[in-house]
């Protein structure tokens, strides 16, 4: 095997197959994001049009997701990453192997796109997706820093889910980034209370009513998962009532819904969460009820079993919908 640098592509390796020379172009990135394999199957495609005799094109990084996979096989580039994900294919040699595995790296970058913080950049995105942004829009919006905002819009870009037009920044794949949420979706709790209440029916909507239209009501206290999902888009109903409230809410609801505490067989679930982004998108439903944002009601929903699957899905269905 014989190599050579060039100042265009990272390696050209000639080797011998079954007696006949072949050679081997090879682009090096320290990221194997969409974007930069897309950076490389241009490099490696210009290259190989000025070599003047038949190569095969290989893009190498440290770790390449699905996407990152597929895009390489849909322009007929060969791979391989550090994990063990490959796939070579030239004269008579064919190599096809996929791994589970992730980098410890890749996980915790991948998870830090959806914690709180970074999450408020990306419940604005997701509330009009058509609309362009400027990073201190942005940043004023989500009510984080310019360059949290910033560090948020280079993770979108390098995965392709946002793009770059003259007037600022856009989202490109408002699906697959709310795939992405839901697939790593860790609900953050900061306390859970479980309680019962005697009120059913008309009873406990009026008591409800009343609770959301106090003062306190109306900024701290909200109906999630199921409940909220009833109110958004009706799909599946529980014997259990959910809410998110801060700290001070939870006394108010106790003593509007008259709840006890419950060890077991409780219908009421109110949680303290720590992500005050949950708060950020509220859904008012008929007769002033506040819900948890269609956005968030999913990602609940998606946590809540087979039934909770199938309910979030219906309001995907229903209220997220983007033309994109």
């Amino acid at each position: 095997m014989n190599l050579k640098r060039d100042s265009n592509i990272d390696i050209v390796a000639r080797v011998e197959v079954a007696g006949q020379s072949h050679f081997l172009v090879c682009e090096v990135k320290r990221t194997g994001q969409p974007r930069q394999v897309r950076d490389a199957i241009y490099q490696l495609r210009n290259y190989i049009a000025h070599l003047g005799k038949p190569a095969t094109p290989v893009f190498i990084a440290p770790y390449l997701s699905h996407a990152s996979r597929e895009l390489c096989l849909q322009n007929n580039i060969s791979f391989l990453d550090f994990e063990g994900n490959a796939r070579l294919a030239f004269s008579t040699v064919f190599i096809d192997r996929s791994t589970s595995s992730k980098p410890a790296s890749e996980r915790r970058e991948f998870k830090s796109l959806f914690k709180p913080k970074s999450a408020q950049v990306l419940r604005v995105l997701l509330r009009d997706p058509e609309r362009i942004w400027r990073v201190t829009e942005l940043a004023e919006a989500a009510d984080i820093s310019i360059g949290h905002v910033s560090n948020v819009r280079t993770a979108l870009l390098d995965r392709e889910w946002a793009q770059v037009v003259p007037e600022g920044l856009q989202l490109k794949a408002p699906d697959a980034l709310l795939d992405a949420w839901k697939s790593s979706y860790e609900p953050a709790i900061k306390e859970q209370f479980h309680f019962y209440t005697t009120l059913h029916g008309a009873a406990l909507e009026k008591s409800m009513l009343e609770m959301f239209n106090s003062p306190v009501g109306k900024s701290q206290i909200c109906l999630a998962s199921f409940s909220a999902a009833h109110w958004i888009a009706p799909y599946a109903r529980t014997s259990t009532e959910f809410f998110y409230a801060e700290s001070i809410g939870v006394e108010h609801i106790k003593q509007g819904l008259r709840l006890s505490a419950a060890m077991k067989g409780e219908n009421v679930i109110v949680t303290v969460p720590k992500d005050p982004g949950v708060f950020m998108d509220i859904y008012e439903a008929g007769q002033r009820i506040r819900c948890t944002s269609p956005l968030q009601t999913y990602l609940d929903l998606s946590q809540g079993g087979e039934r909770g699957e199938e309910a979030a899905e219906h309001l995907r269905r229903m209220r997220l919908k983007w033309q994109k």
